[in-house]
């Protein structure tokens, strides 16, 4: 196993767009225990919203800053934080290690270690690790992107350990792979496989400038719009913002939910969703043999609009329109599979 380091645009294309973060707060991620946590919170590293930084405000320990941070002087050869994972247990592709503001007191190497631990017990002394990302550099201040060259990990996993060499500063943390889901025996049962605890995707989109289209996938409503995909304002007779989902596995769809929670003087004029059948995400995306499953209607604002489907077949993915543009807060496909 060796990692690739890459860029923004490769992390975003190959990874972020096919894969779930699945540590993230939002999803249910929690730092369970560390080795120090003297002047930043290591729960930071799982903040959904990015790093922020004000040189004016100080604490008892210190300057304050917006991430995991250890004192100096560390006798081990690492720093660590145990994360318990926010799904049932996922197999693991890649990392972004974000050492935003931290300079000259970045870490500067890390590693992720996983483990599974069965019966709803935690990590203890006795418990052995697997190195999924292997020690790697990291620089001062910045993003940076790091991918297995031997793609996803055989093993699935519940709890990540996050290890910084020797000691210091790392602003947000964030682990993608697919979550490997805990599902009812029973095909004939109708769960939500859009949800991204159930293996739900979101694969591309035309825009997300105010929202990122993978929050449409996460579990409940929120607490306010700034967890919803939302787009720009379109200038264009005929123009319709689109997301492309794929579901947790195929499946003859019974109900879409589509919820405009909190948004409600941007939320879209209409909405319209279609399905398809597709052997792949790219077959999907430039696929133009998509079915109406919800015709084109109207929509309100901060409510969810739900929707029987009759006689569907089996799909794979659905697209969702907001129409011509605007925020919605999440998409439910209740589906049983085959």
């Amino acid at each position: 196993m060796s990692v690739a380091v890459v860029d923004l645009q490769t992390f975003d294309a190959q990874v972020v767009k096919k894969y779930s973060d699945v540590i993230g707060a939002k999803l249910g991620g929690k730092a369970i225990s560390c080795s120090d946590e003297f002047f930043a919170e290591a729960s930071n590293l799982l903040a959904p919203k990015a790093p922020i930084r004000d040189k004016t405000r100080y604490t008892y320990q210190g300057a304050w800053y917006d991430g995991w941070e250890t004192r100096r002087h560390n006798p081990e050869p690492a720093d660590w934080v145990v994360i318990k994972v926010g799904v049932d247990s996922a197999r693991i592709i890649g990392c972004e290690v974000d050492t935003a503001f931290f300079n000259g007191n970045q870490a500067p190497h890390v590693s992720v270690e996983a483990t599974f631990v069965a019966d709803g017990a935690v990590p203890d002394a006795s418990t052995k690790w697997t190195t999924i990302i292997e020690k790697t550099a990291c620089g001062p201040s910045m993003r940076q992107f790091f991918v297995r060259k031997d793609g996803l990990t055989d093993e699935f996993y519940n709890y990540v350990r996050l290890n910084m060499y020797p000691d210091g500063g790392i602003a947000r943390f964030r682990l993608y792979g697919t979550p490997i889901p805990v599902l009812p025996e029973a095909l004939s049962t109708v769960i939500d496989l859009a949800n991204v605890t159930h293996g739900g995707v979101a694969i591309a989109c035309s825009d997300e400038h105010f929202g990122t289209i993978a929050n449409l996938l996460l579990p409940g409503r929120g607490i306010d719009m700034s967890d919803g995909w939302e787009t720009t304002r379109s200038r264009t007779p005929g123009y319709a913002d689109w997301v492309i989902v794929r579901l947790g596995t195929k499946a003859v769809i019974d109900k879409v939910v589509v919820d405009t929670a909190f948004f409600r003087g941007n939320f879209p004029d209409r909405i319209k969703v279609e399905a398809i059948a597709a052997a792949d995400d790219q077959t999907a995306i430039n696929s133009t043999s998509w079915t109406t499953i919800v015709p084109e209607q109207k929509a309100k604002a901060d409510f969810e609009h739900e929707f029987e489907i009759s006689d569907s077949p089996v799909y794979t993915h659905v697209k969702l329109y907001s129409i011509p543009d605007g925020g919605i807060k999440r998409l439910r496909v209740f589906a049983h599979r085959v």
